[in-house]
């Protein structure tokens, strides 16, 4: 460390409008703002202006072409090549300037969505890398990880997890998924940095509220041959469990989990259907929530008795809020987190969605309902104490400002609900 307040800077695809994302992020503001108030704080990130206004931190973008205008045919591929030369630079001098990187959570070693390579991989390398070179811890805090089958975005993954001073796994799915690339075997899980978040006052909900968290689910980086019919699928599956909620004379709040708007276009397509399959529906009886943060979609999601969520940070929030909470997941996380709380019986794929299956698992759900929130309840306190003990793991060993390294908190036994027969 050097003399005088410790510099942090935050890195990732943070401010960009992925709620989860920003949701780890603030988790990880909180507590630097707790345990070192001192501290100075600042960002490297996609989204630079939506930090400053709603996270009143300094921010500069990840990528040097972002504040470029777009360009066309070999005008765009100079600037695609001296962007990734200008960044290496650019993100170089901005790990020396810091005592500290932290990357907050977020699935940063994550395929489950299309990506590009010499994209978010290639800047987490140079991240990494950088921070080895220049003697700035580079610390991976609770993030995810599956197994990646491009080779390039794989060694980038495992290049950047092997050169980083400290990283821990959201996740056993996350940390086996490394382990072969000797980045995971010994590292510790701890949960995803989100459980620490606060939750809203009165939270009860109404079981006649059902709150569905949608997204613009096209499949992974290895579906893009069919990544229209996985998202025509998904669409058909969820507009039709809508319809018959309604019929079921349930209401219904409709939940997204990005901000520029690509959820956004979901919803409209099931308005649309509910409007030519029920015409005379009240439309109060179906509402499209507006959310810019993790706390937003809490507290929209707190009129709800039951939650069937897609966006993994969707259903966090619903675990958080202690609903009853089904998962329409769309990798490994989600069933790995559903595993961790005893909710396995009440997961399913988005990419398979079984409408006749999903009414039958939430009535199922229901009718375990006061089991299930007392399970809840029990994991969200467990999880909330293994989080304290990693962020005072933190503060010995970024932040010089506690002592030896807590022990690594061991898993509260997970007992299973059995989905009805």
């Amino acid at each position: 460390m050097t003399d005088g307040p410790p510099r942090i800077g935050l890195f990732g695809l943070l401010g960009s409008g992925n709620i989860g994302n920003d949701a780890s992020m603030e988790a990880m503001l909180g507590y630097l703002r707790d345990s070192c108030p001192e501290a100075t704080v600042d960002a490297m990130c996609s989204g630079p202006e939506r930090l400053r206004r709603l996270y009143h931190i300094e921010a500069i973008p990840l990528a040097w072409t972002s504040r470029r205008q777009a360009a066309s045919g070999r005008r765009s591929l100079v600037y695609k090549l001296l962007g990734k030369v200008f960044d290496t630079v650019r993100i170089a001098a901005w790990v020396r300037r810091h005592d500290a990187v932290i990357v907050p959570g977020m699935g940063v070693l994550e395929s489950t969505l299309p990506l590009r390579a010499f994209g978010g991989p290639y800047a987490l390398f140079l991240v990494s890398a950088s921070g080895k070179l220049l003697g700035t811890k580079v610390a991976l805090v609770s993030v995810g990880a599956n197994v990646v089958n491009q080779p390039l975005t794989r060694w980038l993954y495992k290049s950047a997890a092997r050169l980083a001073y400290y990283r821990s796994y959201r996740d056993a799915a996350s940390r086996d998924a490394m382990a072969p690339r000797r980045c995971g075997i010994s590292d510790p899980v701890y949960p995803d940095l989100a459980f620490s978040i606060p939750v809203p006052p009165d939270a009860g909900g109404d079981p006649r509220i059902v709150g569905i968290g949608v997204m613009d689910f096209h499949g992974s980086a290895d579906e893009r041959k069919c990544s229209d019919q996985i998202y025509r699928r998904y669409l058909a599956g969820m507009t039709a469990f809508i319809r018959w909620l309604i019929d079921d004379g349930r209401d219904v709040r409709l939940f997204v989990g990005d901000t520029k708007g690509c959820d956004d276009t979901v919803i409209q397509e099931i308005i649309a259907d509910l409007k030519l399959h029920r015409p005379e529906l009240d439309p109060t009886r179906v509402i499209a929530a507006s959310t810019e943060s993790f706390g937003d979609l809490m507290r929209e999601m707190a009129p709800a008795g039951i939650v069937v969520a897609t966006r993994y940070h969707n259903v966090i929030a619903a675990l958080r809020l202690t609903k009853l909470t089904m998962c329409v997941g769309y990798a490994a996380k989600h069933d790995d987190l559903m595993a961790d709380m005893g909710l396995s019986a009440f997961c399913q794929p988005a990419q398979t969605l079984d409408v006749g299956l999903l009414i039958q698992q939430v009535a199922d759900l229901e009718e375990r309902g006061d089991q299930v929130r007392g399970m809840i309840r029990q994991h969200n306190a467990d999880l909330a104490v293994q989080l304290a003990e990693q962020f005072t793991l933190l503060s010995g060993i970024l932040l010089d400002t506690a002592g030896a390294p807590a022990a690594v908190p061991m898993r509260a036994e997970t007992v299973e609900v059995p989905l009805r027969p």
